[in-house]
């Protein structure tokens, strides 16, 4: 079984051919700058690791797929002889709303729904149904699974996802709190409890993904309880260049002062603000420590403020869960800083955290599941790389396989 991974964004697609029956990545890539001058695709033989480059007219999504398709099976590049040895196709969707809690087989009223909330992600979930509508025309008897960022979150408990608001906001508008995010942490979480010797079920554990996007979730019994983004993307804790938690009033206030529309500030908040306008000109972690060690002042507020927040979350999170048994750091930026990872577990002791230094910048060295607490730490803290694409595939193959119920039941290869 040959499963072909899609993520449409609004000017890109992603894409990954898995074969099941051996457990491989044939081949991944991405179609970029869709709908504007010089469009490429780049595209990697994951066996042979050869990369290649190559500028090709795509006016739109359906061009752009059927140049995937025809890489993929014709030609030097090609590593099928038929399209039609894909036997599904997977199709990452950010949004799901309420109606979702699973990855689902794509039916006519499962695209109605996704349609339904797309004003609640308006810049993914069109382009998502484009890609999918793209893949439906070319490929009609080919069976596609979707799966939503949102749904891993679904069993948070109304306390956690309803905001102080008023209340028909949420019953007229479905204004609360969703999250995204939800396959690294679904991932990262029962790959801990293995590295625990326990049961997901019988785990409670803080993750903390951390790359451009961040967030972090609360997880009791292998199930979210919590989550800090929320309707959108934008809440929680510090990112490149989201704001993430500031006071509501800030953007009303600013966006009298600038002069700006409603959608010009929405921008303003997901592009220019986080890490990137604190420093004025870096959004990239690397480039911020490198300055933070060249006595550059804003570079070291900005490792500040992102490590203040983290610790603020993982204390309300430790809080919430009552007992934790393990704090997870993934993502890219999660993974690769021994230093936001320090700064962010100064003075957590006396709550049961208990770095280890050397393990802490060795995971950096070696990029490995580690755990990175000390023996006498009471919570270990683990680096664990994320593997949403493992989710997505596995997903996907159980539903067509018809053994898939939601992630509390199924038996991931991951959890052993």
């Amino acid at each position: 079984m040959k499963i072909l991974a899609l993520n449409c964004g609004s000017s890109s697609v992603k894409y990954q051919l898995y074969d099941w029956t051996n457990q491989v990545v044939m081949a991944k890539g991405v179609v970029e700058r869709i709908g504007l001058d010089h469009s490429l695709i780049v595209h990697e033989n994951s066996q042979t690791n050869e990369k290649h480059k190559i500028e090709y007219a795509c006016n739109n999504h359906e061009i752009a797929l059927s140049l995937i398709l025809k890489v993929l099976a014709k030609g030097e590049l090609a590593v099928i002889k038929d399209l039609k040895e894909i036997s599904a196709i997977g199709h990452r969707v950010v949004h799901g709303g309420e109606n979702f809690v699973k990855s689902e087989l794509i039916t006519d009223q499962v695209l109605e729904a996704i349609k339904a909330v797309s004003h609640l992600a308006p810049l993914h979930n069109p382009a998502n149904l484009i890609g999918i509508k793209a893949a439906q025309k070319i490929l009609p008897d080919v069976p596609q699974v979707v799966i939503f960022d949102t749904a891993f979150h679904q069993t948070m408990p109304p306390k956690a996802y309803i905001y102080p608001v008023p209340y028909n906001w949420y019953h007229d508008h479905a204004i609360r709190r969703y999250g995204f995010h939800g396959t690294s942490h679904l991932y990262v979480s029962k790959r801990a409890a293995v590295n625990l010797g326990k049961k997901a079920a019988n785990c409670n554990i803080i993750t903390a993904h951390i790359g451009n996007g961040a967030s972090m979730c609360a997880i009791r019994n292998g199930i979210s309880v919590d989550t800090s983004m929320g309707l959108t993307p934008l809440e929680g804790i510090v990112m490149g260049t989201r704001s993430g938690n500031i006071d509501p009033a800030i953007p009303l206030i600013m966006q009298e002062k600038l002069g700006v529309t409603p959608q010009e500030m929405d921008g303003i908040l997901n592009k220019q603000c986080g890490v990137l306008g604190i420093t004025t000109k870096y959004a990239d972690r690397r480039d911020i420590e490198d300055g933070a060690a060249a006595n550059d002042k804003l570079c070291e507020l900005a490792i500040e403020i992102e490590a203040y927040y983290l610790r603020k979350y993982i204390g309300s999170y430790m809080a919430v869960l009552g007992h934790t048994d393990a704090l997870v750091f993934t993502g890219g930026v999660g993974e690769n800083s021994p230093l936001l990872r320090d700064k962010c577990l100064e003075g957590l002791e006396e709550m049961g955290i208990i770095l280890d230094s050397a393990k802490n910048e060795d995971a950096f060295r070696n990029p490995k599941e580690i755990e990175i607490s000390t023996p006498a730490s009471r919570i270990k803290v683990y680096v664990i790389p994320t593997n949403e694409e493992q989710v997505f595939i596995e997903d996907v193959a159980a539903i067509l396989e018809h053994k898939y119920t939601d992630h509390t039941k199924y038996a991931y290869s991951f959890l052993k």
